[in-house]
Protein backbone atom coordinates (compact mmCIF):
# COMPACT_ATOMS: atom_id res chain seq x y z
CA UNK A 1 0.00 0.00 0.00
CA UNK A 2 1.37 3.71 -1.21
CA UNK A 3 1.64 6.28 1.98
CA UNK A 4 2.50 9.31 1.95
CA UNK A 5 2.72 12.00 4.90
CA UNK A 6 3.07 16.07 4.84
CA UNK A 7 2.32 18.54 6.96
CA UNK A 8 0.52 21.61 6.98
CA UNK A 9 0.16 24.77 9.85
CA UNK A 10 -3.52 25.97 9.96
CA UNK A 11 -3.79 28.98 8.74
CA UNK A 12 -5.75 31.81 10.17
CA UNK A 13 -8.05 32.62 6.76
CA UNK A 14 -9.00 28.66 7.44
CA UNK A 15 -10.53 29.09 10.63
CA UNK A 16 -13.82 29.93 11.21
CA UNK A 17 -14.80 32.98 14.78
CA UNK A 18 -14.47 30.06 17.05
CA UNK A 19 -10.60 29.26 15.96
CA UNK A 20 -11.78 26.08 14.52
CA UNK A 21 -10.38 25.06 10.89
CA UNK A 22 -13.48 25.51 8.88
CA UNK A 23 -15.03 22.42 7.21
CA UNK A 24 -15.07 23.25 4.12
CA UNK A 25 -11.45 23.64 3.89
CA UNK A 26 -10.47 19.82 4.65
CA UNK A 27 -10.97 18.92 1.23
CA UNK A 28 -7.86 21.98 0.27
CA UNK A 29 -5.89 19.70 3.00
CA UNK A 30 -6.77 16.46 1.53
CA UNK A 31 -5.32 18.11 -1.99
CA UNK A 32 -2.28 18.90 -0.48
CA UNK A 33 -1.52 15.47 0.76
CA UNK A 34 -2.47 14.16 -3.00
CA UNK A 35 -0.44 16.98 -5.10
CA UNK A 36 2.40 16.14 -2.35
CA UNK A 37 1.96 11.87 -2.31
CA UNK A 38 2.31 12.64 -6.39
CA UNK A 39 5.46 14.64 -6.33
CA UNK A 40 7.22 12.14 -3.84
CA UNK A 41 6.75 9.34 -6.80
CA UNK A 42 7.76 12.28 -8.94
CA UNK A 43 4.35 13.23 -10.60
CA UNK A 44 2.87 16.59 -10.60
CA UNK A 45 -0.78 17.88 -11.61
CA UNK A 46 1.02 20.13 -13.55
CA UNK A 47 2.84 17.48 -15.59
CA UNK A 48 -0.03 15.10 -15.97
CA UNK A 49 -2.27 18.21 -17.58
CA UNK A 50 0.52 19.19 -19.70
CA UNK A 51 0.35 15.61 -21.06
CA UNK A 52 -3.42 16.00 -21.31
CA UNK A 53 -4.72 14.28 -18.58
CA UNK A 54 -6.88 15.76 -15.99
CA UNK A 55 -7.84 14.51 -13.03
CA UNK A 56 -11.58 15.98 -11.70
CA UNK A 57 -13.21 14.58 -8.57
CA UNK A 58 -16.22 12.86 -8.48
CA UNK A 59 -16.89 11.66 -5.02
CA UNK A 60 -15.34 13.13 -1.70
CA UNK A 61 -16.53 11.89 1.89
CA UNK A 62 -15.58 13.72 5.02
CA UNK A 63 -15.79 12.24 8.42
CA UNK A 64 -14.89 15.03 11.84
CA UNK A 65 -13.95 13.46 14.78
CA UNK A 66 -11.99 16.77 16.42
CA UNK A 67 -11.10 19.70 15.85
CA UNK A 68 -8.15 21.40 13.84
CA UNK A 69 -7.45 25.08 15.63
CA UNK A 70 -4.91 27.67 14.51
CA UNK A 71 -1.89 27.11 14.06
CA UNK A 72 -2.14 23.90 14.82
CA UNK A 73 0.39 21.37 12.57
CA UNK A 74 -1.85 18.93 11.06
CA UNK A 75 -0.24 15.71 9.77
CA UNK A 76 -2.01 14.88 6.70
CA UNK A 77 -1.27 10.80 5.88
CA UNK A 78 -2.48 9.83 3.00
CA UNK A 79 -2.89 6.47 1.39
CA UNK A 80 -3.89 5.00 -1.59
CA UNK A 81 -5.54 1.27 -0.39
CA UNK A 82 -5.76 -0.39 -3.79
CA UNK A 83 -3.59 -0.19 -6.80
CA UNK A 84 -5.88 1.40 -9.57
CA UNK A 85 -6.45 -0.63 -12.55
CA UNK A 86 -9.33 1.48 -14.08
CA UNK A 87 -9.59 4.98 -15.02
CA UNK A 88 -10.22 6.32 -11.34
CA UNK A 89 -8.08 6.59 -8.75
CA UNK A 90 -8.97 7.09 -4.75
CA UNK A 91 -7.38 8.61 -2.09
CA UNK A 92 -7.63 8.39 1.77
CA UNK A 93 -6.20 11.08 3.96
CA UNK A 94 -6.08 11.25 7.80
CA UNK A 95 -5.42 14.39 9.15
CA UNK A 96 -3.68 14.30 12.96
CA UNK A 97 -2.64 16.51 15.49
CA UNK A 98 0.59 17.38 16.75
CA UNK A 99 -0.59 14.74 19.75
CA UNK A 100 -1.53 11.74 16.97
CA UNK A 101 -4.97 12.39 17.83
CA UNK A 102 -7.16 11.62 14.45
CA UNK A 103 -9.12 14.89 13.60
CA UNK A 104 -10.66 13.79 10.14
CA UNK A 105 -10.75 10.97 7.32
CA UNK A 106 -11.40 11.75 3.74
CA UNK A 107 -11.66 9.90 0.87
CA UNK A 108 -11.74 11.11 -2.49
CA UNK A 109 -11.83 9.80 -5.78
CA UNK A 110 -10.85 11.00 -9.12
CA UNK A 111 -10.64 10.31 -12.63
CA UNK A 112 -8.22 10.57 -15.13
CA UNK A 113 -9.79 12.11 -18.05
CA UNK A 114 -8.11 12.51 -21.35
CA UNK A 115 -8.79 16.07 -21.80
CA UNK A 116 -8.23 16.13 -25.74
CA UNK A 117 -10.49 12.99 -26.48
CA UNK A 118 -13.00 14.42 -24.07
CA UNK A 119 -13.74 11.55 -22.38
CA UNK A 120 -12.44 8.97 -19.33
CA UNK A 121 -8.85 7.38 -19.71
CA UNK A 122 -6.61 4.41 -17.90
CA UNK A 123 -3.85 5.59 -15.31
CA UNK A 124 -0.87 7.02 -17.49
CA UNK A 125 1.31 3.86 -17.45
CA UNK A 126 4.57 5.54 -16.31
CA UNK A 127 2.19 6.43 -12.84
CA UNK A 128 1.43 2.83 -12.80
CA UNK A 129 4.63 1.84 -13.06
CA UNK A 130 5.99 3.70 -10.08
CA UNK A 131 3.20 2.52 -7.53
CA UNK A 132 2.99 -1.22 -8.73
CA UNK A 133 6.40 -1.75 -6.14
CA UNK A 134 4.23 -0.63 -3.46
CA UNK A 135 1.35 -3.66 -3.53
CA UNK A 136 2.27 -7.60 -3.04
CA UNK A 137 -0.24 -8.48 -5.48
CA UNK A 138 0.51 -7.05 -9.02
CA UNK A 139 -2.05 -7.28 -11.36
CA UNK A 140 -2.67 -7.01 -14.90
CA UNK A 141 -2.59 -3.36 -16.22
CA UNK A 142 -3.68 -2.35 -19.82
Amino acid sequence: MYIHETQLRVRYGETDQMGYLYYGNYALYYEVGRTESLRSLGFSYKGLEEIGIMLPVVHLQSEYFRPAFYDDLVTIRTRLEQLPEKSEITFVSELFNEKGKLLNRGRVTLVFYDKAQKKKTLMPQSLYDALAPYYQEKSSFM
